[in-house]
């Protein structure tokens, strides 16, 4: 549980039957989103997701969003916007 709970794009989690500790129930119950500037959207939290096929997964802690459109893994994040060299500065064009 350790491991998993280190895991920074929250691609590992466990589901613990028995939890009674309140404060981590209160942090995986308080979603947020977060930008990471040049990379993924983070949201930290209890979510669902649906894919295309109406499949639902139920996320919890950290799940990582591509915002690249490199990934092999869309919706999810899988670092290939570092390759990519992905920026989300805004280009200036010349006219």
């Amino acid at each position: 549980m350790a491991t998993i709970d280190k895991c920074p794009s929250g691609a590992l989690s466990y589901l613990a039957l028995d939890m009674e500790d309140e404060q981590r129930f209160e942090e995986i119950s308080n979603t947020r989103a977060e930008v990471i500037p040049n990379g993924p959207l983070i949201v930290y939290g209890t979510l669902t997701v649906e894919d295309r096929n109406g499949a639902e997964t139920v996320h919890s802690k950290t799940t990582a969003f591509c915002r690249c459109g490199h990934s092999s893994n869309k919706p999810y994040c899988d670092g290939s916007h570092i390759a990519a060299h992905f920026s989300d500065e805004a280009q200036t064009q010349d006219s």
